[in-house]
């Protein structure tokens, strides 16, 4: 594909526009690494919700969704709209608890919940772990699908893409820390989001398709393997018992609390907490992550599941692809990339925006994992465990070093991967079995720090083994793996509590008073911290409950008021707009009781 020289111009003012201002956040980042990781704490929860959507928003996302939508229809993106459940649980459960804490990063949280060796240990594994091999996966898919639609687009090597946003997103990371990717964050998403309704309604009316109209009636009357439906929101449970097990019972059943997945972490954690503790208060923590919530499952999907519907039309076949683009590197074939193909339909102007706002998407992933990796590997890690006694500015220099290593070998990783549902898959599977746990260290003073060690070994154990299963010809299906993976992980951490000896009690009363969790489970602890500790009025397990109902009705309840909309089905459409409006009436209701309008941090 050939860029006119209008195209090059709005490229160019684009990433003007996304880059320029996180120029000058350079000398407030040198500062120390509380600015350079945390912003200072004082990010307000526009700010910060943004960046979590943005974030969110990169280059690989819709090109899942897309693969997605190829391969189990519409209907196939539960397995990622279950997560509502996730997210909406951090908003009125977990959200005040880690800004209470206090923290710097979710890892340090470590040592301040658990006590003992086994407390270092898991903060150390896991700032490697996480920080590193882990972090290096996720920037690997992102990167992966940076790869392809340069390949679509430009003809370009997979060495010259990862050069040019190696060198884009290194350098932007290392000088401006947080405050920079943050600002970044915010610019790109409106950018982003322009540029990917202008994709769906070019897909539109590409060749074939006959708009949404044409689209919604060719694909009526068509199945796919199975007698799939296309357009179905929910999969069809009489006629393909298994593929709605697969795509929607067990996600919805167990995926949303047994996986740790970036960005949908049970209990919050990762760069959403990240977000979450550079807030300057409890109430724009829960704001910052109930924005993100509602844009990221209802704003979002749409206009990328019209593109994956398009291509089913212009594209049926993978070999339909191949035909379209004969110079295609036949590694890098698969359904994730009919959407970089549908970009060929964008007019003049248009495609300048669009690859404008890729870049955007790849960058402001990018950006987070190169900050929040590096925060983990300086501050929960090298400064912990190695050099404990230097100055601010050695480990912001030290943050800068290890965003560039972490760049370099997460570029490495993306020769490894093949498709973004594979690399998705393989998240999933690793970080399965987890979440569980995440949830209850809240809730229940028994869990120690052994408890997260088991966890994580148990976890991986067996994800390897059903890994090296799939390799040898013998795959379990992923559902069934998830669910083994996550019963075995959950016994053995169990377990683990009740054999091994507590996490010191003075350790536990200073976390009780600190971080005030509600509910039974901390009872012996309360008893001990007694008068001490100051309650807060306003908390409540009822009105949790009833704010996370609230929320995740309000959030599906408008995802698919969209869809049906879309679809021409008015009726269904305004009785999931009203519903929607009811429970968000709720949700603020409920935030109002929990934060009162006077009452201050």
């Amino acid at each position: 594909m050939q860029l006119a020289t209008i195209d090059w111009v709005i490229l160019a003012i684009t990433l003007l526009i996304c880059f320029a201002p996180a120029l000058f956040f350079g000398r407030r980042a040198s500062k120390n690494t509380s600015e350079f990781f945390a912003s200072g704490r004082s990010v307000p929860w526009w700010l910060a919700g943004l960046s979590m959507v943005a974030t969110t928003f990169s280059s690989d996302t819709p090109n899942l969704v897309t693969d997605i939508v190829r391969r189990n229809g519409v209907a196939g993106n539960w397995v990622w709209w279950a997560f509502v459940l996730t997210g909406v649980s951090t908003v009125f459960f977990y959200a005040r608890l880690w800004r209470r804490s206090g923290v710097m990063t979710d890892l340090e949280f470590y040592e301040v919940r658990y006590s003992g060796r086994a407390a270092g240990v898991v903060r150390g594994f896991r700032a490697v772990y996480l920080g590193f091999f882990f972090n290096c996966m996720i920037m690997a898919t992102v990167n992966l699908a940076a790869c392809k639609i340069a390949a679509i687009l430009f003809g370009l090597e997979r060495w010259q893409t990862l050069t040019f946003v190696g060198l884009l997103n290194v350098a932007f990371a290392a000088h401006s820390g947080l405050w920079g990717v943050l600002v970044i964050d915010m610019i790109q998403f409106f950018i982003k989001m322009t540029a990917v309704i202008a994709a769906a309604y070019y897909a539109l009316q590409a060749p074939g398709v006959g708009g949404l109209d044409g689209l919604i009636t060719q694909l009526s009357t068509r199945t796919g393997p199975g007698g799939l439906d296309y357009l179905a929101i929910l999969p069809d449970f009489s006629n393909n018992w298994e593929l709605a097990v697969a795509i929607f019972i067990m996600p919805v059943a167990v995926q949303w609390w047994a996986v740790w997945y970036p960005g949908a972490e049970p209990g919050g954690g990762s760069y959403i907490a990240q977000r979450m503790l550079a807030s300057k208060s409890e109430k724009d923590a829960l704001g910052a992550v109930l924005f993100f919530n509602v844009a990221h499952y209802v704003l979002r999907p749409w206009p990328w599941i019209l593109v994956g519907l398009a291509s089913l039309i212009v594209y049926p076949q993978l070999s339909d692809i191949q035909k379209a683009f004969p110079n295609l590197d036949p590694k890098l074939l698969g359904h994730d990339i009919a959407y970089p193909a549908m970009l060929k339909f964008l007019p003049v102007g248009f495609v300048g925006l669009m690859v404008g706002g890729l870049v955007a998407a790849n960058s402001s992933t990018i950006l987070t994992h190169l900050n929040w990796g590096a925060s983990y590997l300086v501050h929960d890690f090298y400064r912990r465990f190695i050099n404990t006694e230097a100055s601010e500015d050695h480990y912001v220099r030290a943050g800068r070093w290890a965003t560039l290593l972490l760049f370099i070998c997460s570029s490495a990783t993306v020769y490894l991967l093949d498709t973004a549902k594979d690399a998705f898959d393989i998240i999933l599977q690793v970080g399965a079995g987890t979440g569980l746990l995440y949830l209850v260290r809240w809730f229940w003073w028994r869990v120690n720090a052994w408890c997260e060690v088991v966890a994580m070994v148990s976890s991986f154990g067996i994800s390897m083994v059903f890994l090296a299963l799939a390799r040898s010809g013998s795959p379990v299906d992923t559902h069934v793996a998830l669910v083994l993976t996550a019963a075995f992980t959950t016994v053995c951490w169990v377990i683990t509590a009740y054999v091994t000896a507590p996490t010191d009690q003075a350790v536990l009363v200073d976390f009780y008073r600190k971080v005030r969790p509600i509910g039974p489970g901390w009872a012996p602890i309360a008893a001990v911290a007694g008068a001490h500790t100051v309650k807060d009025k306003n908390d409540s397990i009822t009105l949790g409950l009833l704010g996370w109902v609230a929320g995740c009705s309000m959030i599906w309840s408008a995802l698919f008021a969209v869809g049906n909309l879309l679809y021409g089905r008015q009726g269904y459409a305004i009785t999931l707009t009203l519903t929607s409006v009811v429970s968000t009436a709720i949700v603020v209701w409920v935030m109002r009781q929990q934060w009162p309008d006077a009452e201050e941090e």
